[in-house]
């Protein structure tokens, strides 16, 4: 399996978070900004680290909450350090993306939206990447894998070992 390793699951430093926060000013108008910049630090957002948030940029809890539930790539929950999305568009449906995703689920033990306890992996769905031309698709920490079987992922698992 390819490695790209994020920061993930580690011990939450409420002073870094503090920091980040500071280091955007205190600007209610950074909000986005500092949101990604702790999830690219920390993997997701903790949720102790809404108040902090709030607190710094001077807006409420619910806003920050807000923003984080609005945007999908937001996550409130620790990730796999390798994170593995299945395309379920038409195209990757119909040339079998299903059984690629059976396989995925028994192999990791997890179901889609599901991180090991291990933090090793995530496992993700989306509607569409947009390579129906390659389907079925497997992305892997942003590495797009087309023309998937079951052989192929088989493969990517051997490779990581």
């Amino acid at each position: 399996m390819p490695m790209n390793k994020p920061a993930t699951c580690r011990a939450i430093d409420m002073g870094r978070i503090k920091e980040i926060v500071m280091e955007c000013g205190g600007n209610k108008w950074a909000l986005i900004p500092v949101i990604q910049k702790i999830q690219n630090e920390f993997g997701y957002i903790p949720p102790e680290a809404v108040t902090v948030i709030a607190k710094g940029l001077k807006v409420f809890p619910s806003q920050v909450q807000g923003v984080i539930s609005f945007y999908a790539q937001f996550y409130t929950k620790p990730r796999g350090r390798q994170v593995i999305t299945v395309c379920r568009g038409t195209a990757c449906h119909v040339r079998g993306a299903e059984s690629v995703l059976n396989f995925l689920e028994d192999r990791l033990g997890i179901q889609e939206g599901e991180t090991t306890p291990d933090f090793e992996y995530t496992l993700d769905t989306v509607a569409c990447i947009g390579v129906c031309t390659l389907a079925p698709n497997v992305v892997i920490n942003k590495q797009v894998y087309g023309d998937m079987d079951l052989e192929k992922v088989q493969e990517l698992f051997k490779k990581g070992e």
